[in-house]
């Protein structure tokens, strides 16, 4: 599991030491503390909501339009609220790699 650290808006991540630098792109699956899923492709201003059995699909199509011919080497990262459960974020880590997706990380912010 890899941990690339991104900016993200309204989710109050856990926060670790330093991380890697930042991917050139990466899609972003925030999960609400409401558990509502939505995707974000490269920092795009607004994310687009996403129910769970979609979203391997909507993943597979944004690497597509967002990678190229290395569309399969565009980082998935999961942002989710410190107060999510726990069994939520794994549900949609499980869903994504059973999908196929390689390269799957959880989002933090950095600390200090």
């Amino acid at each position: 599991v890899t941990a690339p650290l991104i900016t993200t808006g309204v989710v109050d991540l856990p926060s670790v030491g330093k991380s890697q630098q930042r991917p050139p792109a990466v899609i972003e699956v925030i999960v609400g503390i409401d558990e509502r899923l939505r995707i974000r492709v490269d920092g795009a201003a607004e994310p687009v909501a996403v129910p769970l059995a979609q979203l391997a699909a909507r993943v597979r199509s944004s690497q597509s339009a967002a990678g190229g011919t290395a569309a399969a080497d565009v980082p998935v990262v999961i942002s989710a609220d410190r107060n999510v459960r726990y069994e939520n974020v794994v549900r949609v880590m499980d869903t994504l790699q059973r999908a196929g997706f390689r390269r799957v990380g959880l989002s933090v912010k950095q600390a200090g």
